[in-house]
C-alpha cells in the first residue's frame, strides 16, 4: 500500500487532513503497523509527526490538526453532498478499504465502529452515502461469512442492511430442527425394534406346537 492508503485518505496537500488521518489511524496501530503509519505520514507531509520529530513548535503557517469548520448538523435524506462532505465520504471509504487489507483488524468490531461512527461521518446523509459506496464490496463479504458475527451485526444495524441478520438466522434453526428430527427418528426406531425381535420366537413356538399337535392326533387316529 502507498502512504495515502495507509493513512486512509486521497492524495492531498492539506496538512490538516493528513494530520487528522494520522491521528485517526494511530488509535488502532501498534508494532509494525505503527511504523508503517509513521513512514506514511513522513511521505505524505514531508516530515515526521510531532512525537517523532521532537518538541518543535508549530509554525504559524502550519495548519492545526483540529477541524477547521463546523459541520452541518444534518441534511435532508437524499440531499446532494457538497465538496467537503464528499471528501469526508471518500476518506471513510479509503479507511475501510485499508482495513479490509488487514484480516485481523477487520475482525475487530470496535475498529469498524470507531471508523464509521467518527463525527461528522455519523450524520444520516453521510452514513447513507458511505453505505452506498461500500455496499458492493463490503456487503457480500459480510453475507458470505468473511467477518465475525459481531462485525456483521454492527454493519447490519449501522447501514440498515437487515437482510444480513435475517439471512443468517434460519441456518441454526434448521440445524436444530434436523437434530431434533433425527433424535425422534432414532427414538422411534429404538422403540419399534423390540416387538419385531420378540415376534419371531412366538411364531416359531406356534409352529412347533402345531406340529406336535398334528403328530399327536395323527398317532391317535392312525393307530
Amino acid at each position: 500500500m502507498n502512504c495515502w492508503e495507509v493513512l486512509g485518505i486521497d492524495p492531498t496537500r492539506d496538512r490538516a487532513a493528513i494530520d487528522r488521518a494520522y491521528e485517526q489511524q494511530k488509535k488502532f496501530a501498534d508494532g509494525e503497523e505503527l511504523d508503517r503509519l509513521h513512514q506514511a505520514y513522513r511521505e505524505a507531509s514531508g516530515e515526521a509527526p510531532e512525537e517523532m520529530a521532537g518538541s518543535e513548535p508549530v509554525s504559524e503557517g502550519q495548519a492545526s490538526p483540529e477541524p477547521q469548520h463546523q459541520r452541518e448538523p444534518k441534511a435532508a435524506p437524499g440531499a446532494e453532498l457538497n465538496a467537503e462532505e464528499q471528501q469526508i465520504v471518500r476518506e471513510v471509504v479509503i479507511q475501510v478499504k485499508a482495513l479490509l487489507n488487514d484480516s485481523r483488524r477487520a475482525a475487530d468490531e470496535g475498529i469498524w465502529r470507531a471508523i464509521l461512527t467518527e463525527p461528522p461521518a455519523d450524520q444520516d446523509h453521510l452514513r447513507d452515502a458511505i453505505a452506498r459506496s461500500l455496499e458492493q464490496q463490503v456487503r457480500p463479504m459480510a453475507d458470505n461469512g468473511s467477518f465475525p458475527p459481531a462485525v456483521v451485526a454492527f454493519l447490519a444495524d449501522w447501514f440498515g442492511w437487515r437482510e444480513l441478520e435475517s439471512g443468517r438466522q434460519p441456518e441454526p434453526a434448521d440445524q436444530t430442527f434436523d437434530r431434533e428430527h433425527e433424535s425422534r427418528e432414532s427414538s422411534f426406531e429404538d422403540d419399534s425394534q423390540p416387538p419385531v425381535t420378540n415376534f419371531w420366537p412366538a411364531v416359531i413356538g406356534w409352529v412347533v406346537a402345531l406340529v406336535v399337535l398334528a403328530t399327536f392326533f395323527d398317532s391317535i387316529f392312525g393307530g
